[in-house]
C-alpha cells in the first residue's frame, strides 16, 4: 500500500515556475524552488520506504525533516535582505559622503538579522501547528495492529495539510520581505540626507577674518604691533 501522497498540489504556489523578470526589491524565487526541491526529495525517500516500510516512509516525512527546509529557507531569506540592506546604506553613505569612520556601523547585526528572520517567519504558525499534528501520528504509525493502521490512514491528510500551510507560511515571508524595504527606508533615506555640519568651516572663515582684520589694523597702523608681527610692522613702515 502506498502512503505518500503527491503534494505538487497542495503546495500550490510554491511550485511555479522561477520569474526572469523578477518580482519586488529582493529576489527569492531561487529560494522557493530550493524549499520546494527539498520537500520533493523528501517525499521521494519517503516512496522509497513506502511499498515494505510504511512506519520508515512516514518517520523521513517528519516534524524535524520539514522544519529543517523551512529554517534554511527562512535564514537564507533573511541573510539576502540583510545584505542587500547594508549594501543600500552604503550605497546612501557615498553618495551623501558620509565620513569612513561613520559608514563602519552601518552594516546589519547579527541582532538585526535575527530580527529580520522573526519577522519573515512570523506568520508559519499555522505551518507550524500542522507539523505538530503530523508528529503526533508518527509513533502510532509505527505501532502494529489497528491503531498503526489507523494512524497510517490519517497521516496522508495530514500531510497534504503540512503541505498547504507551508505554501500559506512562504506566502506569509514574501509579504513580510516586501515589508522589510519599507522598514529599512526610513533609515537609508536618513544616511542619504546626511551632510557635513556648517558650524566648521563658518568657525574657521570666521576666525580667518579676524586674524586677517587684526593684521590689517596693525598693519595699517591702527593698533599697537605685539608678538612676531611686531618685526613685519616695523619692517613694513620702514618701507613706505
Amino acid at each position: 500500500m502506498r502512503h505518500v501522497p503527491e503534494l505538487g498540489p497542495a503546495l500550490g504556489r510554491l511550485t511555479l515556475p522561477a520569474d526572469p523578470g523578477g518580482t519586488g526589491w529582493v529576489p527569492l524565487d531561487d529560494i522557493r524552488l530550493e524549499l520546494v526541491t527539498a520537500v520533493f526529495e523528501l517525499a521521494a525517500a519517503a516512496r522509497a520506504f513506502d511499498t515494505d516500510d510504511a512506519a520508515a516512509a512516514v518517520s523521513a516525512l517528519n516534524r524535524a525533516a520539514w522544519l529543517g527546509a523551512w529554517e534554511h529557507a527562512v535564514a537564507t531569506a533573511a541573510a539576502r535582505i540583510g545584505e542587500l540592506v547594508t549594501a543600500r546604506l552604503l550605497a546612501a553613505a557615498v553618495e551623501s559622503r558620509l565620513p569612513r569612520r561613520r559608514r563602519d556601523g552601518l552594516p546589519l547585526t547579527a541582532e538585526d538579522r535575527r530580527a529580520i528572520a522573526a519577522r519573515l517567519g512570523h506568520g508559519s504558525l499555522p505551518f507550524l501547528r500542522s507539523l505538530d499534528a503530523l508528529e503526533r501520528l508518527v509513533p502510532a504509525a509505527s505501532a502494529s495492529g489497528r491503531r498503526g493502521e489507523e494512524a497510517l490512514a490519517e497521516w496522508p491528510e495530514a500531510l497534504l495539510s503540512v503541505a498547504r500551510r507551508l505554501e500559506s507560511a512562504w506566502l506569509a515571508l514574501e509579504h513580510a520581505a516586501a515589508g522589510e524595504l519599507e522598514i529599512w527606508t526610513p533609515a537609508i533615506e536618513q544616511v542619504r540626507s546626511w551632510r557635513r555640519p556648517a558650524w566648521p568651516l563658518w568657525t574657521i572663515t570666521a576666525a580667518a577674518l579676524l586674524l586677517a582684520t587684526y593684521v590689517g589694523l596693525v598693519l595699517g597702523g591702527y593698533l599697537p604691533a605685539v608678538g612676531p608681527l611686531e618685526p613685519l610692522a616695523r619692517a613694513l613702515w620702514q618701507r613706505s
